[in-house]
């Protein structure tokens, strides 16, 4: 291209209304309306510095490290024993206590409560309504069978009963002259038939009136101590009215219960070893009487003992604490209490295995504050924990201690 064509443009006017570019200025001092930018105090630093202190410590306590010999050793050095990571020598031993099981001698007893009761026990009543005439009730005093305790005004009774006596002798004189006049067939049978009938209602009344006197007369009905009283000479009782009480407590009578799981060793005449709550005696009582059925609602057995009380060492209405006696055994296992555990299935104890805790399942019999029998789940020799089991779990190393 010819130079002459070519067009050169033309150099930039400064003097026209574009202004030409001026630099950034420098920040202005900071003042109230303009506040210095934030940076990352000192307090910052504490913050973050307690922070990594808290993890490190957390991390020590919950998740200690392994130590040389229980990381096993790695290929085999003289403290960590053969295995490799996780063998036999590896993992924290938690300390314990066994008991180690063995046979032993047991009374197999069943203990429970009872509560004594009289061998006879009535409420004296009226049974008719009236005025008390005559009280012959000595308080707290021994009366024999038949006796008189007390009468009812039957005064309208007594003359009810002589009326009725009147009639029946006219009518037996009726009844004499229509059986005549029918031997000579005067009158026809059912004439007479008529007659007789009025004589048997008759009698029949009568003997209703005297069945009626003879509940005015109120008598003891069997040998035993009479109660408090709770009425006097001169007041109107009604039937149902508690006049007093008559007990025999000589024997008395020892109501308890049993588990169910001892219903089939329970006998008529086995003893019974009763401690009176009042004064701690021990007395031996026997079974005589069990019930048929087991009580649905608390799944044991009423039972009933008894025992002579000559001398009133019982009375009816106490407390007692009753020492079932079932036999005695020489194979009996008996482990500690505490090393029962309750589970919902049942009962666990942890025994040791191979240095290890295992959760073994047990049945339990007899029981009492120190020891549980042990029918099933256990054999002699057995090494069961009794301390630090709320510590082991299923599969733990333990270390025995003495």
């Amino acid at each position: 291209m010819p130079l002459e064509n070519s067009t050169v443009a033309p150099p930039p006017n400064w003097a026209t209304s574009t202004s030409a570019p001026t630099p950034t200025p420098p920040p202005a001092d900071p003042t109230p309306d303009t506040p210095p930018k934030r940076t990352r105090g000192w307090l910052g630093w504490l913050i973050a510095a307690v922070l990594i202190a808290g993890l490190a410590w957390a991390k020590v306590k919950y998740f200690p490290s392994p130590t040389a010999g229980e990381k096993g050793g790695g290929k085999g050095g003289a403290g960590a024993g053969k295995g490799g990571k996780g063998g036999p020598g590896g993992g924290t031993k938690v300390p314990v206590q066994v008991y180690v099981v063995a046979a032993t001698r047991l009374s197999d007893e069943v203990a429970s409560t009872g509560s004594v009761m009289a061998d006879e026990s009535v409420t004296i009543q009226s049974e008719i309504s009236g005025k008390i005439t005559s009280l012959n009730i000595q308080e707290g005093q021994p009366v024999r069978k038949g006796q008189l305790l007390f009468t009812i005004n039957a005064a309208d009774v007594q003359a009810q009963l002589q009326k009725q006596e009147y009639n029946i002798k006219l009518y037996q004189d009726q009844e004499k002259r229509q059986h005549t006049l029918l031997e000579k067939e005067y009158i026809s049978r059912q004439e007479y038939e008529q007659s007789n009938n009025a004589l048997l209602t008759a009698q029949a009344d009568l003997q209703a009136l005297r069945v009626t006197l003879a509940k005015a007369f109120v008598r003891a009905p069997f040998d035993g101590v009479l109660g408090l009283r709770n009425t006097s000479v001169g007041a109107y009782v009604s039937p149902g009215t508690a006049i007093t009480t008559l007990s025999r407590v000589s024997p008395v009578k020892i109501d308890f219960n049993v588990p169910s799981r001892f219903a089939q060793s329970v006998r008529v005449g086995d003893p019974v070893l009763v401690t009176d709550e009042a004064t701690t005696k021990k007395i031996e009582a026997k079974v005589y009487a069990i019930n048929p059925q087991i009580d649905p609602v608390s799944r044991t057995l009423p039972v009933r003992a008894i025992y002579p009380n000559k001398h009133l060492e019982l009375r009816p209405g106490g407390f007692v604490k009753v020492n079932l006696e079932l036999g005695e055994t020489d194979e009996a296992l008996q482990i500690p209490t505490e090393a029962v555990v309750p589970v919902a299935s049942g009962y666990t104890v942890f025994v040791v295995r191979k240095g290890k805790a295992a959760v073994q399942p047990v049945n339990i019999g007899v029981r009492s504050d120190k020891v549980i029998q042990i029918t099933k789940g256990l054999a002699v020799g057995d090494s069961v924990i009794r301390t630090g089991i709320l510590q082991v779990k299923e599969g733990d190393r333990v270390s025995i201690q003495k």
